[in-house]
């Protein structure tokens, strides 16, 4: 039987964890888990057979950190190495009935803009390790432990475009269920759902028992087969070894219970052996095998939010669009980029809930400026976004960069218009606006209207792409050409709603072109439409007259629980029509905390004609950043905000330091980070080393792979009172705790901060760090109360 024939329909499990047991088996610290393949391949079939006995299904080639940036000599043999092991370890035991799934991990880094990896070339080191594992016969590719929504799209992208075999995905959640980069079960469920992967979950960073409330939320909205692979609780350090607090029976059990959630496939990660899956295996048999049913949301997304259509009515902000727009047309034209986002962020502030973007002209280049504004706003807003646009070079370029599921404005009626548009969301995903329009036009009846929806429902289906992911737009046609429009219009959104069961969209402004007064006709119609079905509104949230509307139709229709968001729009402040950031100069430290460099630096020169340069650090930039990172540790600023915040920060700081050229430069502090011995995951010491120097710290960044003595050296030549430390994977904390070892011998005045995923509180206790620190701010924090 094939893979994907069991896939969601019987159990399935994985293997456990692989570092572990090679440190157990003499992996020496820092020493590269994946050169075992060559060198001693008997020890990783060993293993393999181990899990294969045990009763394991799915075996994962020793390939978690094979990429080209860490093997850039020798990354095929690596691979086919690892394969040819597991194939060896599947014969000798007699399991041909198992499978060998392509482990892939992260690189490492993070991707544009928030790091210095383009994506294409992510997609391009994850695709040369697919292109030699599947010509070496792997089964199917698991990409595992991934903390960045970004960089598991360039992986997912790299599976799907370089083999035919099936892709699972496993995503790291923190204990509060987001990603590093701010990503929740939602969102990452609705973008890996587009993407058409086989099958999801997570794994790795908690144990069975914290991912409980994670699993459970996955089991509710994933509509594929979810996969789960926690580590043997959590770790700590013994006699200098890395041991985890659950045994094999305790395992088993909490396995039991998150089988029992609805989960079709399990398996292990860090800590856990083959005494820990054979335990799990026999204990989950024995429970109800539930089958994967579709839960038909509708569902766009960023990087950290999701957004679910059809639950209440979602205001798509239709100012980023240059129709009628004499200065967004300047802006595009001098690629002003931080004027659009100007535009995008005062939608968000008065109440957006999804961003369109459309930035076609005639004379730009439409794909390369679709490509800057979408990645550029998705730094500094964690709204989803419409990619809106005629040219399906601009469309597509949007998709394939985009950093989560976003809707796709549009398609019609016209055949060759779905077969232009379709292939693209097949491969990509999103939320499609379907136009009730065909070759023959704008019908003026609502029942060839529906019509059309109906064939572009049935087209769609084609493709793969389920009614959910359609969203009809019943065509708002000014009334002052044709008096009937709006009725027609109506009856369309109420017919879809009532007899197709879909979700409607219209851009609600249409209505009154022409007429005096437009606002009055909007905001009445507006209404209209919500009370016959209108599931999604592209209109101006800046305008106070619709905004009104929509808070006012949610209080009446039970839709605002007590009135909350009424009483919080129109409470306490008088009644002002909101004005958009973009039509005044925004305050230096808004500017910091919105991520707008330019703006930022602009601000700085501007106000520094009237404060010295270090009252303006002190009483402005500082508490900008002080603002965002409260907002980060509150979960309401996201990663890739928190990095663009710190940015601008740097571009308003460069304007300082020039001013104060030629006065002495004053530090608060000289720190060291450094990423481990073995380890090339730099991702979070980058992180903590642009907030250090926005704060005022002078860091020497000793980059990553770094020897203990090498460490120890700098601090005593460089008289360094702080040292930070990093490592993501089990098999390189043994460094961590080396390198504090001999911190503590030959500079013993100096204070140790350690971070990563692999890490925790007791873990940090026990190698003797003084301080972890569970985020980039933690760090700034105990860098501030020992510098004072």
């Amino acid at each position: 039987m094939k893979f994907i024939e069991q896939l969601g329909r019987e159990w399935l499990f994985f293997d456990g964890g692989m570092g572990s047991l090679l440190q157990e088996r003499g992996l020496a610290a820092g020493e590269l888990p994946e050169t075992w393949n060559i060198t001693r391949p008997e020890e990783i079939q060993s293993i393999h057979r181990a899990y294969l006995d045990a009763g394991s299904d799915i075996i994962n080639t020793n390939t978690f950190g094979a990429n080209a940036l860490k093997f850039p000599d020798n990354l095929r043999e690596i691979v086919e190495s690892a394969v040819s092991n597991a194939k060896e370890a599947r014969r000798q035991s007699g399991r041909e009935d198992a499978y060998i799934a392509l482990d892939l991990g992260p690189t490492g880094r993070l991707l544009q803009p928030m790091g210095d990896l383009p994506f294409e070339q992510a997609v391009e080191l994850f695709g040369e390790v697919v292109r030699i594992g599947a010509a070496a016969g792997v089964d199917l590719v698991l990409i595992e432990t991934m903390s960045d929504s970004y960089e598991l799209k360039a992986a997912v992208l790299a599976g799907k475009e370089n083999c035919d075999l099936p892709v699972l995905v496993t995503v790291i959640f923190d204990e509060n269920g987001k990603m590093l980069t701010g990503g929740t079960v939602d969102s990452a469920v609705a973008m890996l759902e587009g993407l058409r992967v086989d099958a999801l979950g997570v794994n790795c960073g908690l144990g069975p028992k914290q991912m409980l409330p994670i699993v459970k939320r996955l089991t509710e909205v994933s509509s594929l087969p979810v996969i789960v692979n926690p580590n043997a609780g959590l770790p700590r350090s013994e006699n200098g070894k890395t041991v985890y607090d659950i045994d094999a029976d305790e395992f088993a059990a909490l396995m039991g219970e998150i089988a029992d959630l609805g989960v079709q496939v399990l398996g292990g990660c860090c800590g856990t052996t083959p005494a820990h899956i054979r335990k799990m295996i026999e204990t989950c048999k024995g429970h109800y095998f539930v089958p994967v049913e579709p839960k038909h949301r509708t569902v766009v997304s960023s990087f950290s939010q999701a957004v679910e259509i059809g639950q209440k009515p979602v205001i798509i902000g239709e100012r980023i669009n240059p129709t009628g727009k004499s200065k967004f047309k300047a802006a595009l034209r001098e690629n002003n980029i931080e004027y659009i986002l100007s535009e995008g962020l005062a939608q968000e502030d008065n109440g957006a809930h999804i961003l369109d973007v459309n930035v076609g002209m005639p004379e730009i280049d439409e794909p390369a400026m679709m490509e800057r504004v979408v990645t550029r706003l998705q730094g500094v807003t964690a709204l989803p976004l419409q990619i809106d646009t005629s040219d399906t070079a601009a469309m597509e370029r949007g998709m394939r960069l985009y950093n989560g599921k976003p809707m796709i404005n549009s398609v019609s009626g016209k055949r060759e218009i779905m077969e232009a548009v379709f292939p693209l969301v097949k491969k990509y995903g999103g939320v499609v606006v379907g136009l009730t329009l065909d070759e023959n036009g704008i019908p003026d009846s609502a029942e060839c209207r529906v019509q059309i929806a109906k064939k572009i429902y049935d087209t769609a289906a084609q493709y793969g792409i389920g009614k959910e992911d359609i969203v009809i737009d019943g065509l708002a046609m000014t009334i002052s050409s044709d008096s009937r429009s709006a009725l027609v219009t109506l009856e369309t959104l109420r017919r879809v709603r009532d007899e197709l069961g879909g979700h409607t969209i219209l851009g609600v402004s249409n209505i009154s072109f022409g007429l005096p007064q437009r606002e009055i006709i909007n905001a009445n119609f507006f209404t209209m439409a919500l009370q016959n079905g209108l599931s999604c509104a592209i209109i101006n949230p800046n305008t106070d007259a619709m905004m009104r509307a929509y808070r006012a139709f949610l209080a009446l229709t039970d839709q605002d629980v007590q009135c909350a968001g009424y009483i919080a729009a129109y409470g306490n402040q008088p009644t002002v029509a909101p004005q958009a950031a973009a039509d005044s100069a925004i305050p230096f430290g808004e500017s910091i905390e919105r991520g707008l460099r330019e703006h930022a630096a602009q601000a700085a020169k501007a106000a520094l004609q009237t404060v010295p340069p270090l009252e303006l650090v002190n009483t402005e930039l500082i508490p900008a950043l002080d603002r965002v990172g409260k907002g980060f540790e509150a979960g309401t600023v996201f990663l890739p905000q928190l990095l663009m915040s710190a940015e601008a920060a740097k571009a308003a700081f460069e304007v300082v330091k020039d001013a104060m050229r030629g006065a002495p430069q004053a530090t608060r502090g000289k720190i060291i980070l450094a990423t481990v011995k073995g380890d090339i995951h730099d991702i979070g010491k980058n992180i903590v080393k642009v907030l250090l120097e926005n704060y005022g710290y002078q860091v020497l960044d000793l980059g990553k792979d770094v020897a203990p003595e090498v460490i120890v050296d700098t601090a005593i030549q460089e008289e360094v009172a702080l040292i930070g430390l990093s490592a993501l994977m089990t098999t390189t904390v043994v460094s961590m705790e080396q390198t504090i070892r001999l911190l503590r011998e030959k500079k013993p005045d100096a204070k140790v901060v350690v971070g990563g995923a692999v890490l925790t509180q007791e873990y940090a206790d026990s190698i003797g760090a003084d301080c972890y620190a569970r985020d980039a701010m933690a760090t700034v924090h105990y860098a501030d109360s020992v510098f004072g």
